[in-house]
């Protein structure tokens, strides 16, 4: 066979991982290849091509579930759900940008293997909880399938939760059924400009705990430090020359309305109080959810951190301690965006300190071949979580063949 496999039914995903494992031949799983620099290499192995596995197969609005093939771009999804006032909830971030690849080329699979969320995982929960159910083939050449186009679907083991997360290295998806929800019928950001000089990092983090704690369901909460906040292509937010602590609230016109002025009068004690409507709104979460402030030095080593919110600025400015880089702040500091400038093993040891001292993870989201080859990318495993995770890839990919070592050494 070539070196790579282009198969355009989930018949032929079938024949091509069957003769894989007969073969014992490692596969990369591809969609658009927009995340081909997450994870640790895989070295020179045969490439399993899904982009002809592509196009929206059923969505019923009314019901509100949508089904597509698994190398289905998500601007496409995010185009269909528009057209009947829809979106997905869990507000999917594109990194491809940030990942060095191009951006609007994110699959529906490629999405959810890696079970990304956006701003909005705070009220939302991530990808794996709007994942209804899947088509796969598993690395012993078997296909199986997964809970139902039905949004309260509790027969079974839910093996979406399982899927979610697993980048690839348990089964190859063929499809895949999501839930989707109103859009909401106003966005608007109140925005916290905090003083002239000096480092706001906890500040924002108690602002956003605040604004969290409070009634008035704030839907995404993010912290900029200064000096990612004059990056934004917002006019406002960018030319203060001020850290922005920014939460957003939507929903009815009228709740909506009442609820930015109530938060306000809550947090006008940190500093001035404004506020964005929807279309700045838009722009700026959108920034935020791609990590945009993070495109502009692509040789800077870029971390994903995720903390207790209460412990966030202190476990990032801890790490920026003599490490010269940047912090953002989403999630209310429970996602921690790390930007640092490069060395050898990407400060493997001074984040890993910090944030395992909170009991949080941490994933080296951008660096250097040879430095992803050399480090733990994702938390490491120990103990019996080492245990269950193998038995787990034994049980679906006997012979190791999707995804090798993608994750973790020897898996």
């Amino acid at each position: 066979m070539s070196d790579i496999l282009k198969p355009e039914t989930p018949e032929q995903v079938l024949e091509a991982v069957k003769w894989a494992a007969a073969e014992e031949t490692p596969l990369q799983i591809k969609g658009a290849g927009t995340k081909a620099e997450l994870g640790r290499p895989m070295g020179d192995v045969q490439t399993l091509d899904l982009s002809q596995l592509s196009g929206i197969t059923f969505y019923e609005p009314a019901e509100l579930v949508l089904s597509a093939a698994a190398a289905t771009p998500m601007a496409d999804i995010r185009l269909a759900l528009a057209e009947h006032n829809q979106q997905l909830a869990f507000e999917p971030p594109d990194l491809g940008r940030l990942l060095g690849s191009r951006p609007d080329a994110a699959t529906l699979g490629g999405t959810l293997a890696c079970n990304l969320a956006g701003p909005r995982r705070i009220k939302a929960g991530a990808a794996r909880d709007h994942f209804l159910g899947f088509n796969a083939v598993s690395g012993r050449g078997e296909v199986f399938k997964s809970g139902s186009r039905v949004v309260k679907n509790v027969t079974g083991f839910d093996l979406s939760k399982l899927i979610a997360g697993s980048h690839g290295t348990l089964a190859v998806i063929t499809d895949a059924t999501i839930k989707v929800l109103p859009a909401p019928e106003k966005i608007r950001t109140v925005l916290i400009r905090w003083a002239k000089d000096g480092i706001y990092d906890h500040g924002g983090v108690t602002a956003m705990g605040d604004a969290m704690a409070s009634a008035h369901e704030v839907s995404a909460a993010a912290h900029l430090p200064a000096g990612l906040a004059k990056l934004s292509a917002v006019d406002f937010v960018a030319e203060t020359g001020r850290a922005i602590t920014a939460l957003r609230v939507e929903g009815p016109g009228p709740s909506v309305d009442h609820r930015c002025r109530e938060l306000r009068q809550l947090l006008g004690k940190y500093g001035a109080t404004e506020e964005l409507h929807s279309a700045n709104s838009k722009v700026l979460w959108h920034e935020i959810r791609d990590v945009h402030y993070f495109t502009h030095e692509m040789d800077r080593h870029v971390w994903r951190l995720s903390v207790p919110p209460a412990d966030g600025s202190r476990v990032a400015l801890k790490i920026l301690e003599g490490n010269p880089g940047e912090a953002l702040y989403d999630w209310s500091g429970g996602l921690i965006w790390l930007a640092l400038e490069a060395n050898d093993d990407a400060h493997a040891s001074v984040v890993r300190r910090y944030v395992d001292e909170v009991g949080g993870h941490a994933t080296l989201f951008r660096a250097p071949s040879e430095i992803r080859q050399a480090t733990s990318v994702f938390h490491p495993l120990e103990g019996a979580v080492a245990g269950i995770t193998k038995r787990i890839k034994d049980a679906f990919d006997p012979n190791g063949i999707l995804n090798p070592g993608r994750m973790y050494e020897g898996m």
